[in-house]
Order: C-alpha cells, then sequence, then structure tokens
C-alpha cells in the first residue's frame, strides 16, 4: 500500500505541474496513464518492469498517447503506402536475368467453333484468341456469351459484384474494329475477363466485399486494369472476394463452389477461381497475400498464379500487407497464366515495390532445371496424400529426377500482416465501422484489427528480422534446387514463401471422394515464374485433370 499511494502521489506532483505549465488539460488529469495501467500492459507485452522504471515512464507514455491521438487527425486513405519499401530481391540477382524476355506459345492447330456454343466456354485463351484472329467469331459475340453466362449462373454461384455489360461491349467494339484494320494486339485481344473486385475502375463500384466500402467509386483504373485495356482484352465483371481479402464471405452471402454448390469457393480471390472454374470468364485476376490465389484455385479446380512479390503492380488495387500482398492470374491451364502474367507484369512508378525484370517462358525448359520435392511433407498423413503420390509419379514418368529437399523452420512473424492489415484498415477500428461488417467472430477482421493494435513496433520490426533470416534461408535452399514440388496446403511452403516473395503455381491433381477437386503446387526462384509455369503445364497436360468441368444445372 505505501508503494502504491506514493506512486498515486508522485504521479499528481507531475500532472498538476504539467497542467500548471499547460501541457495538460483538466480531462488529461483524469485519463493519466498511470502505473497500474503500465504494469497491465506490461504483461500483454511479455516484459517486466519495476516501479522506479515504470514512474519514469510516465510522462514519456502520456506525450506519446497524446501523439498518437493528434496524427489519427490526418486521414490516411487505404492507398497510402508506408515509406519502407519491402525489396527482398539482391540487385545482383536481378541483373543476372537480362536479356532474356520472350514467351512462346503452343500452336493450338486449326479451332472451329462448336456445335454446341455453350463449349465455348472450355476452350483456352489460345483458341478463342484463333477463333477471334481468324474472324471465326466476333469479340462482341464472344462477349455477349459469357455475359449470358454469368447473369444465367451467378445467382446459384454468387461470384459476381458487378456485370460491366456497357463497358465490355464498349471494349469489345472497339477490340473488333482495330482487328479488322489488321491491328491484332496479342492472345488477350478481343478475350473477355474478369477481375477481383478490389481493383479501382472507373465508373464502377469497388467494394472490397466489404458493407462499409459497398457503395465505394474510386474514379480511376488500377494499373492492372490499365495493361489488360492496352492488350485489348474486355472486362465483364468484378468478381467477388470474401470481406477485405478473407474467406469467401462478402456482403452479398457466400460464393459457391461450381463443383458442389453447397459449399463455398474458399478466399480470398472467390469469385475469380469461382467464374473460371464455371466457365464463366476465360480468366480472372486474383490477388494473395497469405493464400488466396492458392486456396480458391485448389477448391475450385483451376490453375492460379502468384507471382513474385513486386512482379506486379498493385496501384489501385486495396492494401492489406503492403509487404505480402501479389497480384496473379487464375486461368484453366498453367500456359494460359503465363499469357496473362505477361499482360500485367513490369516496372509502375505507382508502386515503388515493382521490378522491371524480364520474363521467359517455353514449352518443356521444365527438362533443363533440378526440381526438388518436400520429402517430410509428403510422407506425413494428410487429406490429399493419394494424389499428391500419384503427381510425384508422373513426374518421374515425365523424366524429371526429384530431388529431395527439407524447408527451413519458419518463425512466428504472423506481425508482419497482422499489423500492416491493422494499419491499412485502422479508420475502422477507431470509427467502429467494424461494426458494420458481417463477420464479427474471434478470427474474423474486427477481432484481428484490434488486437493488433497491442502489437508493439519493436516487435513488428523483430519480426521482419526474423524474415531476413529466413529469406537468407530459402535462398541456401534455391542453390541445391531451381523448382520443387510440395503440397498445397500440408505444407509450410505456403506461408513461408507469401513472406519471402517467391512464385508458386497451383494446378488441379485430382478429385476428392467427394468430387471436390484436388491440387499440387510448385515454388521456383525470384522472378523464375517461365521455369514453374512450364513444369506445371508439363505436369497438368500429362495428367489430364484440366479436361474435366464441373456440371452447372439451372
Amino acid at each position: 500500500m505505501r508503494h502504491a499511494s506514493g506512486n498515486k502521489a508522485w504521479i499528481l506532483v507531475v500532472v498538476l505541474a504539467s497542467f500548471i505549465l499547460g501541457a495538460f488539460t483538466s480531462e488529461d488529469i483524469l485519463n493519466a496513464i498511470t502505473r497500474q495501467d503500465v504494469k497491465a500492459a506490461s504483461r500483454i507485452i511479455g516484459i517486466e518492469m519495476n516501479n522506479p522504471e515504470i514512474d519514469s515512464l510516465l510522462p514519456d507514455l502520456n506525450e506519446f498517447r497524446d501523439a498518437y491521438i493528434k496524427s489519427r487527425a490526418a486521414k490516411l486513405d487505404n492507398s497510402v503506402a508506408p515509406a519502407l519499401v519491402f525489396d527482398p530481391i539482391p540487385d545482383v540477382y536481378i541483373k543476372k536475368l537480362s536479356g532474356r524476355n520472350a514467351i512462346a506459345l503452343k500452336n493450338p492447330g486449326k479451332v472451329e467453333l462448336p456445335k454446341d456454343k455453350d463449349m465455348l466456354a472450355w476452350y483456352s485463351l489460345q483458341e478463342l484468341a484463333y477463333l477471334i484472329r481468324e474472324k471465326k467469331i466476333s469479340s462482341v459475340e464472344l462477349t455477349k456469351f459469357f455475359i449470358a453466362r454469368l447473369k444465367k449462373y451467378d445467382p446459384m454461384l454468387k461470384c459476381v459484384i458487378t456485370i460491366t455489360e456497357d463497358l465490355a461491349l464498349e471494349q469489345a467494339k472497339k477490340a473488333d474494329a482495330e482487328i479488322a484494320k489488321g491491328n491484332y494486339k496479342g492472345t488477350l485481344h478481343g478475350i473477355p475477363y474478369g477481375i477481383k473486385d478490389l481493383f479501382a475502375t472507373k465508373k464502377y463500384k469497388t467494394t472490397w466485399g466489404a458493407e462499409p466500402y459497398k457503395d465505394q467509386v474510386l474514379d480511376y483504373n488500377a494499373t492492372v486494369v490499365e495493361k489488360l485495356n492496352e492488350s485489348g482484352a474486355v472486362m465483364v465483371a468484378k468478381l467477388t472476394l470474401g470481406a477485405l481479402a478473407m474467406g469467401d464471405e462478402w456482403y452479398g452471402g457466400m460464393t459457391r463452389n461450381p463443383w458442389d454448390m453447397s459449399t463455398g469457393s474458399s478466399g480470398s480471390s472467390a469469385g475469380s477461381a469461382s467464374a473460371v472454374a464455371a466457365g464463366l470468364v476465360p480468366f480472372a485476376i486474383g490477388t494473395e497475400t497469405l493464400g488466396s490465389i492458392v486456396s480458391p484455385s485448389t477448391v475450385c479446380g483451376t490453375a492460379g498464379l502468384r507471382p513474385t512479390f513486386g512482379r506486379v503492380s498493385r496501384h489501385g488495387a486495396m492494401a492489406l500487407s503492403w509487404s505480402m500482398d501479389k497480384i496473379g492470374p487464375i486461368c484453366k491451364t498453367a500456359e494460359e497464366t503465363a499469357i496473362v502474367f505477361n499482360a500485367i507484369r513490369g516496372r509502375d512508378d505507382k508502386d515503388l515495390s515493382t521490378y522491371d525484370a524480364p520474363f521467359y517462358y517455353r514449352p518443356n525448359i521444365h527438362n533443363t532445371i533440378k526440381v526438388g520435392y518436400v520429402k517430410s511433407d509428403f510422407e506425413k498423413d494428410y487429406p490429399f496424400k493419394k494424389q499428391d503420390s500419384l503427381s510425384l509419379r508422373t513426374l518421374k514418368q515425365m523424366g524429371i529426377e526429384l530431388i529431395p529437399i527439407e524447408l527451413p523452420n519458419l518463425p512466428d512473424i504472423s506481425p508482419i500482416l497482422l499489423a500492416e492489415a491493422a494499419a491499412a484498415f485502422d479508420d475502422l477500428t477507431l470509427s467502429n465501422q467494424d461494426d458494420e461488417l458481417k463477420q464479427q467472430a474471434k478470427n474474423a477482421w474486427p477481432n484481428i484489427f484490434r488486437g493488433a493494435r497491442f502489437i508493439p513496433a519493436v516487435e513488428y520490426i523483430q519480426a521482419n528480422r526474423l524474415r531476413t533470416q529466413l529469406i537468407a534461408d530459402m535462398e541456401k535452399l534455391f542453390e541445391k534446387v531451381d523448382a520443387y514440388v510440395h503440397p498445397s496446403w500440408a505444407s509450410q511452403s505456403l506461408r513461408i514463401t507469401n513472406f519471402t516473395g517467391h512464385p508458386c503455381i497451383v494446378v488441379p491433381n485430382g478429385f476428392q471422394a467427394n468430387g471436390h477437386p484436388t491440387s499440387i503446387s510448385f515454388t521456383g526462384k525470384w522472378l523464375k515464374e517461365g521455369e514453374i509455369i512450364s513444369l506445371a503445364e508439363a505436369y497438368q497436360k500429362r495428367a489430364g485433370f484440366y479436361k474435366k468441368h464441373p456440371t452447372l444445372k439451372k
């Protein structure tokens, strides 16, 4: 008791002196941080301080809190990035890649319009491009076809937020006119696509899948949208995402898996994977921070490419984690991801994390690289073990010598994502608009954002230092192999490489007893997307699961 009363007397002296000098108001006196407050906070952050140490902190802590409150008056838009840029790739690594910038595609051969027009939904990008280039079908016709499918099946799948019909028909007419004049821009010219609704688009709302933003309009185009415009592609829809890029629940309901509409499509690129799998768009754009391309692609049976961090500009995309967000294509096959990725990649001065590095893709270059497999992962008992074991057998039958490897230990560096996400949406927490979000469970964003407020800045920095060590450990791994295969979910690789920025591609590799798709993943060196796409494409064509499609009934 003597210590407690002594503490109160000391606090009173400091506060009264500050009040006389004009540093505190009467409200400040009532709300001054006390020794008991600091002791409680110390337990939260896991450190111990004695009373004299705490007493010496109190004036600074009160000043810190005052500064925090004042700084909140400066409203920060989600698009404002921190002054620190995550850059895991050494300059010398990028210089070694100079001059290798080429993409070669397999010739689809002579392509004819199907007797059953609905079969166009399952044509590859290369096949659709052939039909448009040879004027067997117009972009307008193809666009109307996919818009009709979106309107027909979205009520069941809930994968669409906005059908951009007016824009799509305008872009399709422009593509047809350009092609008629002999100005053919390439494989994506005149091809419809959908984009995850966290990308800004002129004249259309950008909802981020969340109640507080469901009427938000960002009247400019994200860089990815501009790049696809330049390629001649046709935007037909803005597709669903789990609210603020988590899961498959958005303000309009749950996005469904076309293989089993009683289940969700996973997320957060929920609508992108669902729409491609259902044949509602030929390709779509998704994003990944910690599995949001790989996971829905696995559930829906699509090919999904998560490129190297910094390969694709995020300007105009909702920020969740400035040092982890990545943008990539979701398609039916691996080679199609190469086509779309080639169109959207590149340096952008509006996103300082982006690289000016070449992209080299050739079919069968997988035969020239060393391929590893995460031995201990495949030896575990896990849900996709049967399908993955058959995938390893297929790879060996293809003449690939699989080199056993083990991944480095993953330290708990989750404060990186949690703190950045909480900062990106701090306005929701401070304004209590987080109450508007449908998901309010323990593991939902509102609680996560509030909890992340208690992560000390020191711990965030320490987590990034551990991340530096993890990156170095992965560099040592890639001294042994050029790429490696691993289970999509039953492996730490998904988490590790989302923190280190390495690229990954996922493709279907079978079906469970309940008819749900399964997948296998390939991860490669920074900026070597071409190698893992070639490897995945060769495997996919050998395995043949991409030829199977869900049956949609209306």
